[in-house]
């Protein structure tokens, strides 16, 4: 309660005291505004005129100190002019009081103050609520990201050896997940000293889930001894290479046996013998496995085939090809074919073999980067709407 009027302020005061509120009161606006840097003050009377500061004044000073609550702030006036109550709600002023003062409507008032304090608390609490919130989803997910960021890692890890030189040829590898992680998986492993096996597979889906069965059907395809790898098995004169449609079935009947997901996977595994340039594939949903001619002309092998992981009686046919020095075979996931353009179209065929035939000049890791490039420049950005793998094997690019 603030007035130059003790005898005013000690009216107030008793009828304040009978509703149960604590009351302090202040002769000027210089002893208010310095009693409100100390006091938690919920609500204030304010005389509009008194010597010194003003109740104007003074209430243009509160709401200028930093504070973390709100003040209810009546002015008590005998002005009524418009002009005089458009100042006062100007600078900050809740309400108005009439002098002299009537109880009953000082009352009314004062419970309307209590109304918005009360709902002033409550977003309070809600905001610090909320904040604390956020705090903590913020680290939450500050935890996540750098658990996917070395999932993503681990993930690259998978690919221990992106560009490896025989004398007969160059394996060149690359992944390029949408997210953190994704569902592609590329490599290549030794079956004999002269054969090597070449995979591409894509499971279903993005995120954790996508990549924790990349990184597990990838196992099945790393290894050089028949208990490691599903695409090896034991011959009369040691390791040899189980027929590819053999592999499209193994890894279906795993799926379908002991990993048990609702996820299914494209597939699409060559069987190289390095030194004649003949293919052993199979295609499994994945896009078509393609060849380009030393004249930079392009053949897409293989009929479709169904994905692996979704019919427990499901069969693959196998096919055979042949390399001849200065050809090359490449697998790519579906993130390649169907890249949209801005307007939507899907990159397709036609496209991936304008793409090839336009970067015929190029080969290995260079090639690779290059495609990325076209196809980048051909989506209009590099967030790719889904993985990126290619497989490359290139005849007669030895060492």
């Amino acid at each position: 309660m603030v007035d130059d009027s003790r005898a005013q302020r000690m009216i107030v005061e008793a009828g304040l005291r009978n509703r149960g509120f604590t009351v302090h009161h202040a002769a000027s606006g210089v002893e208010a505004l310095e009693l409100c840097k100390t006091v938690p003050v919920d609500l204030v009377l304010s005389d509009w005129m008194m010597p010194g500061m003003t109740g104007i004044e003074f209430c243009r000073a509160l709401r200028e100190m930093p504070s973390d609550r709100y003040v209810y702030f009546i002015l008590l006036t005998s002005k009524s002019e418009k002009s005089a109550v458009a100042e006062g709600l100007d600078v900050g002023a809740d309400d108005f009081l009439s002098k002299p003062l009537d109880q009953a409507e000082l009352r009314a008032r004062i419970n309307a103050g209590e109304r918005v304090l009360a709902m002033e608390r409550a977003l309070r609490g809600n905001n610090a609520l909320l904040s604390d919130t956020l705090a903590r989803l913020r680290a939450l997910y500050d935890s996540l990201d750098r658990d996917l960021v070395e999932a993503r890692n681990l993930q690259q890890s998978l690919l221990r050896e992106r560009n490896h030189r025989y004398p007969e040829g160059h394996i060149s590898l690359m992944l390029r997940p949408s997210g953190h992680v994704g569902g592609d998986m590329v490599g290549f492993f030794e079956i004999t000293p002269q054969i090597t096996g070449l995979y591409a597979f894509d499971v279903s889906g993005h995120g954790v889930a996508s990549a924790l069965l990349t990184a597990r059907l990838s196992g099945l395809l790393s290894g050089t001894s028949a208990d490691q790898n599903i695409a090896i098995s034991v011959g009369r004169d040691g390791p040899m290479g189980r027929p590819p449609a053999e592999v499209a079935t193994a890894m279906n009947r795993l799926m379908l046996s002991e990993i048990e997901t609702e996820r299914y996977v494209t597939l699409a595994y060559a069987e190289i013998d390095r030194e004649s340039g003949r293919l052993r594939m199979v295609q499994a949903g994945h896009p078509h496995p393609i060849v380009q001619h030393a004249d930079g002309s392009i053949t897409f092998l293989g009929d479709g085939g169904l994905p692996v992981g979704l019919l427990d009686n499901a069969d693959w046919t196998g096919f055979e090809a042949q390399l001849q020095p200065g050809e090359r075979l490449l697998l790519v996931s579906d993130g390649v074919t169907e890249c949209p353009d801005p307007d939507g179209e899907e990159l397709g065929n036609e496209g991936l073999e304008r793409l090839l035939r336009k970067l015929h000049g190029l080969g290995g890791a260079q090639l690779l980067d290059a495609l990325m490039w076209e196809l980048a420049n051909w989506h209009g950005s590099e967030d790719f709407p889904d993985d990126v793998s290619c497989a490359l094997f290139e005849y007669g690019f030895g060492e």
